[in-house]
């Protein structure tokens, strides 16, 4: 997951940037009673255990999403609770059933797999219709919600920078200054 607060390394270099236009300039250290706010990310839950042999290509879809943006974080579902998203394998094409943003089901199907379609890509693509993305297509294989247009040469399983910014920007009111 990348780093949710940055604001104190950015106060320093914009001090230390007026420094450089204006003359000198001096930086207090924080206090030790101060922190500086971390802003937590909306927490969805996701349960694979239906997922059969996709269980771990779901993960990995997860931590993709993870290491991409900030507003949003999914985790694993607690044992005995109730998930946000359900992914299921069938015999079917890959598909979401999205209801309100970031709930909904995932289907992993194996037909997309019998072609040649990689896994990962799948699982991250459908997750991020559980994030708000619409499919994309068609699209070059740079962009993760033009699907199965990029074609079965396509391993690529990140959103662009376009794609995470939509999620960002879906999920930037839900997020809050108190750890979740």
């Amino acid at each position: 997951m990348r780093v949710r607060g940055l604001t104190g390394g950015l106060a320093a270099a914009l001090v230390m940037s007026f420094a450089l236009l204006d003359g000198p300039a001096a930086v207090a250290a924080p206090s030790a009673g101060t922190a500086t706010p971390v802003v937590a990310a909306r927490v969805l839950t996701y349960d694979a255990s239906g997922a059969a042999e996709f269980k771990s290509a779901v993960d990995r879809g997860a931590a993709i999403w993870n290491e991409s943006v900030d507003a949003v974080e999914l985790r694993p579902v607690a044992s005995g609770q109730r998930a946000d998203i359900r992914v299921l394998a069938d015999d079917g094409w890959p598909r979401a059933v999205p209801g309100p943003l970031g709930t909904g089901t995932v289907y992993m199907g194996r037909q997309a797999v019998d072609q040649g379609y990689y896994t990962i890509r799948i699982a991250a693509h459908e997750l991020g219709h559980m994030l708000g993305l619409p499919d994309r297509k068609p699209g070059p294989c740079s962009s993760l919600m033009s699907g199965a247009s990029a074609g079965t040469a396509c391993t690529n399983p990140y959103p662009n920078a376009g794609e995470q910014a939509e999620v960002e920007e879906n999920f930037e009111g839900a997020r809050t200054g108190a750890l979740m």
